[in-house]
């Protein structure tokens, strides 16, 4: 509320201030037994643990069974949830049970596709992990098995529902900053954890890890736990920097200025630091192509990532850079630094740095006296007080994920279904065939489709 207070004194619409009163007061109901969920999760690595651990803070929501390839995570899982959680390698005994509501896929990229159509055609409710597939053209099979279904497709981007997204998407669209030409963003770290040199069990071997269960549609190689466990360096399982990191910048850029996509990029990089056998780059940069639409001008945006950085890391940060000033989003603060444009002065356009002073002395008088009698008239400087906004603490990862269980129980509905989903991938994977290709791509955001 603190928050609230704060922002009610600054240029938002009545809109945003209540849907922010809203979203802070909205009691959450208790809920029987009848009314329970009950949840499995595809996947029980980091982001499994975490996603779980959320999931159950939720009222109404029970975990009834885990899948994962490698023993010692089904073991954590009872310890951690319950001696009750029934676990398995194969996910499809998950989706033939009758007492499974719903299914987290918190499975590599490479299983994304088709652990979600598996999912949905068994008649479950399903929250994807980010990217929601390794290749875009995967993404139609995934909205098709949606549609079919008559199931929630919930992708876990949890920007799409920041508060500091919902503020700077209601400045932008006030034109606090004027008319948006351009738009910056940042990632970066510098530790082996942030590069994805995760740890590795010493009982990792063939007996405890179902290799060829990991490996599913991916090509077959020989046993690897460096690839089981440290699966983001890889092609085969993962989808770099762009689809770990992009992805949750275009999910959150796209809410604020309700885009529905780039038209084409050109992405560059390189294996800066991390020479430990890995094939995507440490560093990447892309380059996209906004069009015009009925929501926003054209404008050009640059995704940077870096996992090298010396100063420690820029965390997740945006800019977006308009006529009349600069919008800056790190995280759920945002803040605005406005100036007003130049006015030409008279002292300016006749004797200061502009062409008038190369014309002959009489076309010089002349201009003079035309500038003079017919000179633009002054026009109102926009306001240029800075704005500011702070969200209070809170957990988006959990509130994303209540909002999937809510709009199950029909009191909400999400945004970030697979069309959302495949349009916040599909730039991210893009930047990766650019990069391997040397090539730019091109995109039609409406027609979903590569060019």
């Amino acid at each position: 509320m603190q928050t609230l207070a704060a922002a009610s004194a600054l240029p938002f619409s009545p809109a945003f201030l209540d849907a922010l009163h809203a979203q802070a007061s909205a009691p959450r109901r208790a809920y029987g037994p009848n009314d329970t969920i009950r949840l499995a999760s595809i996947g029980m690595g980091i982001i499994g643990f975490a996603n779980v651990e959320r999931a159950l803070r939720v009222p109404g929501v029970e975990l009834v069974a885990v899948a994962d390839c490698y023993d010692g995570r089904l073991r954590a899982s009872q310890e951690q949830f319950g001696a009750e959680v029934a676990t398995t390698r194969d996910y499809q005994e998950l989706l033939q049970r009758d007492d499974i509501d719903a299914v987290f896929i918190n499975t590599p990229d490479h299983w994304h596709a088709q652990q979600a159509v598996d999912a949905l055609s068994a008649g479950k409710h399903v929250r994807c992990e980010k990217p929601m597939v390794q290749h875009i053209a995967d993404g139609q099979r995934i909205i098709d098995a949606e549609r079919a279904s008559g199931k929630i497709l919930h992708v876990g981007s949890s920007g799409i529902n920041a508060k500091g997204a919902a503020a700077a998407a209601d400045l932008l669209q006030q034109g606090v900053i004027g008319e948006l030409n351009m738009a910056e963003s940042w990632v970066s770290r510098n530790s082996a954890i942030g590069a994805w040199q995760y740890s590795i069990p010493t009982d990792a071997s063939p007996q405890t890890i179902d290799w060829k269960r990991f490996t599913g549609p991916a090509p077959d190689r020989l046993f690897d736990a460096d690839r089981f466990f440290r699966w983001r360096k890889y092609w085969d399982y993962g989808t770099g920097i762009a689809g770990d990191m992009f992805v949750h910048r275009f999910t959150k850029f796209h809410r604020i200025t309700a885009s529905l996509g780039p038209v084409s990029t050109f992405s560059t990089g390189q294996i800066s630091q991390w020479n430990d056998g890995r094939e995507v780059p440490d560093i990447q940069t892309a380059m996209y192509t906004y069009p015009e639409t009925t929501a926003h001008p054209a404008f050009t945006l640059m995704m940077n990532a870096n996992l090298a950085d010396g100063s420690g890391g820029a965390g997740d940060e945006f800019r977006l850079i308009g006529s009349h000033g600069v919008m800056t989003v790190n995280g759920d603060n945002v803040t605005v630094e406005r100036t007003a444009p130049g006015l030409p002065s008279e002292n300016g356009v006749l004797r200061g740095y502009n062409s008038v002073r190369t014309f002959d002395a009489a076309e010089q008088a002349a201009f003079a006296d035309a500038w003079r009698q017919y000179r633009p008239e002054v026009v109102k400087a926009p306001d240029t007080d800075p704005i500011a906004f702070n969200a209070e603490d809170y957990d988006l990862g959990y509130l994303h994920i209540e909002k999937f269980f809510l709009a199950m129980r029909g009191e909400t509905t999400i945004q970030e279904d697979a069309t959302y989903g495949l349009r916040a991938a599909a730039p991210s994977l893009m930047a990766n065939m650019s990069y391997r290709s040397g090539q730019p791509v091109r995109w039609d955001p409406l027609g979903l489709r590569l060019l």
